[in-house]
């Protein structure tokens, strides 16, 4: 369990807790008026509402006690008010807070999770699972978005936005070998510019990495020029692309993105986007990688894609 545990880091330790509203909403405001209030000029009386007594609060205390941020679940099952003071952000309190909510939800039985991302933070929850649905939407004059999390279980993606957030998720949280099984390198996914970063990031890390690419249609890849052969050209030594040919490999349908952190996209028809995914299932992950691995020995090394003029 993350609530409880404490936490070091260069700045110092802080711990995680549970927290009674009406014992320690002293404490919530030491927080919650300072960032949305103060800083993002929140009107104080859209900041405290009439959910908050029926709120599972959370917050963070650095080594003396003081409180560093806060987050709540609503009896509507979303995640809100997700706060940390200036002085301690880029330190992880963030991430302990979000997965200790997590964590309550999951320990009430909870089967999914949902928030309203402020727009500017919407890669923080992808990182952790959370995918975005609906159009963006102003709330207290901050633009917003949608977004919700299975817990126990994966998430349902059902459009590009959630497919492209979640394909970005996987490859960051990648630690050293990435698998993805694609028809033609999955126009409207893995050209994203997001998706593309990513790749391009966890391509130059110091650290190495082994990016495996297997397609079913190299040729419709290279017509259509796509921009990951360009990328892998230039970290030719971290990408890898082979071409299915055994007809038995070339009749699957489906295709995946799958790390060795636990995070995987499966989708059953592997023209769309609808599948699922998650970030924290070894398992499957797993099971995907070990899958991938026998079809990409017997297939082809793409050789024309490393002289390819674009």
């Amino acid at each position: 369990m993350t609530t409880n545990a404490e936490h070091t880091t260069p700045k110092g330790r802080f711990r995680v807790e549970v927290i009674d509203y009406a014992a320690g909403v002293d404490d919530l405001r030491a927080v919650r008026e300072p960032v949305f209030v103060q800083e993002q000029q929140v009107p104080l009386a859209l900041e405290w509402d009439a959910l908050d007594p029926l709120c599972v609060h959370v917050i963070a205390r650095d080594e003396t006690g003081r409180p560093i941020g806060t987050g709540r679940l609503t009896p509507e099952r979303k995640v809100g008010r997700m706060a940390v003071l200036p002085d301690w952000r880029g330190h992880g309190v963030g991430d302990a807070l979000l997965l200790a909510l997590i964590d309550e939800a999951e320990r009430l039985r909870w089967p999914e999770l949902r928030l309203h991302a402020q727009a500017s933070a919407v890669g923080f929850y992808v990182k952790h699972g959370f995918v975005p649905y609906g159009e963006r939407f102003m709330e207290a004059g901050i633009e917003h978005q949608s977004m919700r999390r299975q817990i126990g279980g994966p998430t349902a993606i059902d459009t590009r936005d959630a497919a492209v957030a979640i394909a970005t998720a996987i490859i960051a949280a990648c630690r050293r070998e990435l698998c993805i099984y694609s028809r033609a390198l999955d126009p409207g996914l893995l050209d994203a510019p997001e998706v593309l970063e990513a790749l391009r990031r966890l391509g130059t890390r110091r650290q190495r990495v082994d990016i495996r690419i297997l397609l079913q249609d190299a040729d419709a890849a290279q017509r259509a020029h796509a921009p990951l052969i360009s990328l892998g050209q230039r970290l030719s030594s971290v990408f890898g692309f082979r071409e299915a040919n055994d007809p038995a490999d070339r009749g699957y349908a489906s295709a995946f993105i799958a790390n060795d952190s636990g995070g995987y996209y499966f989708r059953t028809l592997g023209n769309r986007f609808d599948g699922e995914a998650a970030i924290d299932s070894g398992g499957r992950a797993r099971q995907l990688a070990d899958g991938f691995m026998p079809v990409w020995e017997r297939s082809r090394i793409v050789t024309e894609f490393r002289a390819l003029e674009i």
